[in-house]
């Protein structure tokens, strides 16, 4: 979608009188205005103003940020059919968020449930995954430390799930601190699982984009059967 360039004063944008925005002069509008709620709507948009003119600033925008940029998604469908083929994707979310909840929602309405993990404190992913795995609560050091078993996580949701439920999508968030051995298992997990899907947040961009999970792990093709060869032996 072509870019515009666009210079809008704040009061053109705001529809706010400049008056009540600016603080005058004969000179022209010099300052914000003192009123708190209107501060901090202003602030970011100086840049629009006539003072900024004279510098030789321009703002560039697209029709997207008109309309509700928020809501022009039109890789959606391409995110249906990468999920569906690679079964386990590396995503990059912007750093203000907010972003992949309008791909979660789309997985949502396709039938997916879901299962959503922090890889900060998740463990070994195959054991805490796939395996009965034992957790030793807190204590104040006059307990004895206790064990507590808990039942595979994926395999215990997927006993849950209802009969019209398209699959499981385990939704991995700070997949970052994660290891290449972890990915590749995360990589994996759908041949283990057929009705699983693996989402994992692997980092940060300027805009919403994905990988296969099996390239950012540097899982070749050999390299899968190998492993799956060894795990499931």
């Amino acid at each position: 979608m072509a870019s515009t360039t666009a210079l809008l004063s704040l009061h053109q944008i705001t529809g706010t009188p400049k008056n009540d925005l600016f603080i005058g002069n004969r000179n022209g509008y010099t300052g914000l205005s003192k009123s708190p709620a209107l501060r901090s709507r202003t602030i970011v948009q100086k840049i629009r103003t006539k003072s900024w003119r004279k510098q030789g600033l321009v703002v560039r925008c697209g029709i997207e940020d008109f309309i509700g940029g928020d809501l022009v998604k039109l890789d959606l469908g391409r995110w249906l059919s990468d999920v569906e083929e690679h079964k386990s994707l590396a995503i990059y979310t912007p750093h203000e968020g907010g972003y992949e909840g309008r791909y979660l929602t789309r997985l949502r309405y396709q039938g997916y449930k879901f299962l959503d993990l922090s890889a900060r404190g998740l463990g070994d992913p195959e054991t805490t995954l796939t395996k009965i795995h034992p957790v030793c609560p807190a204590h104040l050091g006059r307990q004895p430390i206790a064990r507590w078993y808990f039942p595979p996580e994926v395999d215990y949701r997927l006993s849950l799930l209802p009969p019209d439920a398209k699959g499981l999508v385990v939704w991995i968030t700070e997949a970052k601190v994660l290891s290449k051995a972890e990915l590749q298992f995360l990589a994996l997990l759908p041949s283990l699982r057929p009705q699983v899907k693996v989402i994992a947040e692997c980092g940060n961009w300027r805009k919403f984009m994905w990988k296969p999970l099996k390239e950012i792990s540097g899982l070749t093709t050999d390299d899968a059967a190998t492993s799956m060869a060894s795990t499931t032996a």
